[in-house]
């Protein structure tokens, strides 16, 4: 489920800006845990980037996270990343496959 709230369009904006994205998706994934409705608290996002070129999928990591430090310290709770170089990204089914159910948490 995809949202265009205001903390979407700046993980989406700051991605964009940093990476020069050949393909991003941004993907509030909230609805799937036990936060309020309509909250942006949950994300996946699918980066591809020549940026990425060269660089161990940690690192690729640590370079989203740090991207997003200021999401991740005020209200975003969980990001899932993919990250991947476009030659990656060309050669791949295109397919990123849904993130599991929530398994637990507050009032569960």
């Amino acid at each position: 489920m995809s949202t265009t709230g205001i903390i979407t369009n700046a993980i989406r904006t700051k991605l964009q800006s940093a990476l020069q994205t050949k393909h991003l998706e941004v993907i509030n994934e909230s609805h799937m845990h036990n936060v309020p409705k309509n909250a942006e608290t949950h994300f996946k996002v699918v980066v591809v980037s020549d940026k990425f070129d060269g660089l161990a999928l940690i690192k690729r990591h640590r370079l989203v996270n740090d991207i997003l430090k200021d999401e991740l310290q005020n209200g975003v709770h969980a990001l899932s990343i993919v990250a991947k170089t476009p030659e990656q990204w060309d050669s791949s089914d295109k397919v990123v496959e849904s993130s599991p159910n929530c398994r637990g948490g507050f009032g569960k």
